[in-house]
């Protein structure tokens, strides 16, 4: 790592170090966003957890908080450190705190750019979008003690990208075979990072009702690309083709199932090892008695 990219999280003693919260949040709301100045503190500034990242000099590169309405918010990380990082840590620290008091869920006002972010981090979308201070927001929303229902395509597609975005070394997706996930861009571009990680990693793949020239192209020239990644089947034993169900799970205990396959209601469960290994145990069971999908390497796209 570059000199450049070392830095550090702490949770900051606002008494202490508000000048270095606010300075960055001044430089990225007040300057870069032309959020108006008396909005970027307030009453709940004494009252929150604050997160503070360093640089190797102690100079302050990002600033977070969370509120007693347990709420993430104030996220802001300087220009020339974005994309590097920071932004991950702030959030898994005040992710942290939230846990340590005991709070089953915590909520947050995203940007619209920052979407995605907050999804691969397992925050679902919640109502419309909405203008704060100017600036298009979504509401999202993560549960920290259970499972969250999954309602609509845009959480499916948030909670699709959760758990690979959070997967080491295995992916297991047990999917219909046309299935619309393949064709969005978010989940695509989770599937793409994850599998062109440079350690080991292995994506399987059961393709129920398997139609193969109706799988999005972007996914095959993925497969096809990567062919030592990806491993597709298909079930043939008959109980097996039964199966309506569907799911993402992972190895980091955490699972998005679709009690049926062709729709996308379901639930997330992250952080969850007994429910990712129940999918995980019926997948193995069915992709053991499956073929292999070899049609998948020769079409074109």
């Amino acid at each position: 790592m570059s000199p450049a990219a070392i830095f550090h999280v702490e949770i900051a003693d606002y008494a202490v170090q508000q000048a270095l919260l606010h300075g960055v949040r001044h430089t990225v709301f007040v300057s870069e966003q032309n959020v108006p100045a008396e909005l970027e503190i307030d009453e709940l500034d004494p009252l929150s957890d604050h997160a503070l990242a360093l640089d190797q000099h102690g100079q302050a590169i990002g600033a977070a908080r969370l509120t007693p309405d347990q709420r993430i918010g104030r996220m802001a990380v300087l220009a020339a450190w974005r994309g590097k990082g920071v932004g991950q840590s702030l959030l898994n620290a005040l992710l942290g705190a939230a846990r340590k008091r005991g709070w089953g869920e915590i909520s947050l006002h995203a940007q619209l750019h920052a979407r995605d972010f907050y999804a691969c981090n397992g925050f679902l979308p919640e109502g419309a979008e909405f203008e704060e201070a100017g600036i298009g927001h979504q509401t999202m929303r993560r549960r920290l003690d259970g499972a969250m229902r999954v309602q609509d395509p845009d959480q499916a597609r948030a909670a699709a990208a959760a758990v690979i975005h959070a997967a080491r070394r295995h992916l297991y997706l047990q999917l219909r075979g046309n299935d619309a996930l393949l064709a969005q861009p978010l989940v695509l571009d989770a599937l793409r990072r994850f599998a062109t990680a440079r350690h080991d990693k292995q994506v399987h793949v059961l393709l129920h009702e398997a139609d193969l020239p109706a799988l999005s192209a972007a996914f095959i020239a993925l497969v096809q690309r990567l062919p030592s990644v990806f491993h597709l089947r298909e079930p043939v034993d008959p109980a097996d083709c039964q199966v309506a169900s569907a799911a993402i799970s992972n190895d980091q205990g955490d699972c998005y199932f679709r009690p049926i396959g062709a729709r996308v209601e379901g639930e997330l469960a992250l952080d969850s090892p007994a429910r990712a290994q129940q999918q995980e145990l019926l997948f193995k069971r069915i992709w053991e008695r499956s073929r292999d999908c070899n049609g998948l390497r020769v079409l074109g796209v």
